[in-house]
């Protein structure tokens, strides 16, 4: 599978894990990419960095997804460097624990911006150039959280929810004008800086995946690159759990 090389791709939460997974697994494909941190801009550069390795441009945009205003900023210098954005990947998020009844209005509201907002705000900036060119890609990330709902998490799940729902409605919206919106849901994935032998130590947790074992960045950016390509094209508005075969 070989991608037009013009096409550029949009990831946030680029700097590490899935994310930079994501930026790797695209370049291989010869997507140009903009490549999002909201702080590290050390990773985010390294990341780029890597991507350009791959023959193709990468374009480091810093910014909080969490603010309107800091999406439609990220957006236009994604616009203003590559002319359109053809697939825009909503990996960024946050996943504080925290008892419920200790959440207060700042920790409600800040879950609810970086894990659901920002992919409305971002949405609504790329569509217009996906629709004027009769092709695009839009991939949310949803995860056990949307599934199952877990205690001390409460505003992610409800947000994991609100991003399986945007992605069915945008799914139904702009199918006809080329569009795709897909969600992924990774299971236990194991981070970039994992030590060795995590897995031992997350045996609790990893004994419930009938694969037994945690699943790789990679693995996850394997099924956005799936989504993106032209032979996603008739896969719209569904949630592809990637979790080892873990109970849903």
């Amino acid at each position: 599978m070989t991608q037009n090389p013009r096409k550029a791709a949009l990831i946030t939460g680029a700097g590490r894990n899935i994310g930079r997974a994501t930026v790797l697994m695209l370049a291989g494909e010869g997507f140009d990419v903009v490549v999002n941190g909201s702080s590290d801009r050390a990773a985010a550069e390294a990341v780029a960095a890597e991507a350009r390795a791959l023959g193709v441009q990468a374009l480091v945009a810093m910014g909080d997804v969490g603010r309107r205003d800091e999406c439609r900023r990220l957006a236009a210098e994604a616009l203003a460097a590559f002319g359109t954005i053809d697939v825009l990947v909503n990996n960024a998020a946050l996943r504080p624990q925290k008892p419920f009844l200790e959440i207060g209005p700042e920790d409600w509201s800040r879950v609810m911006a970086v894990d659901l907002e920002a992919a409305v705000w971002l949405s609504q900036a790329v569509l217009p150039g996906m629709i004027a060119q009769g092709w695009g890609r839009i991939v949310n990330f949803t995860g056990m959280n949307a599934i199952h709902g877990y205690a001390g998490r409460a505003p992610v799940s409800v947000a994991k929810h609100g991003a399986w729902g945007l992605t069915k409605a945008l799914a139904k919206e702009f199918a006809a004008q080329g569009v795709t919106v897909n969600a992924v849901s990774p299971g236990p994935i194991a981070a970039d800086d994992d030590e060795p032998g995590v897995e031992n130590a997350r045996s609790g947790y990893v004994a419930k995946v009938p694969s037994r074992r945690m699943g790789t960045p990679a693995e996850v950016a394997s099924v956005v690159r799936l989504l993106v390509s032209e032979g996603g094209a008739y896969v719209n508005g569904q949630m592809l759990q990637v979790n080892g075969g873990a109970e849903t």
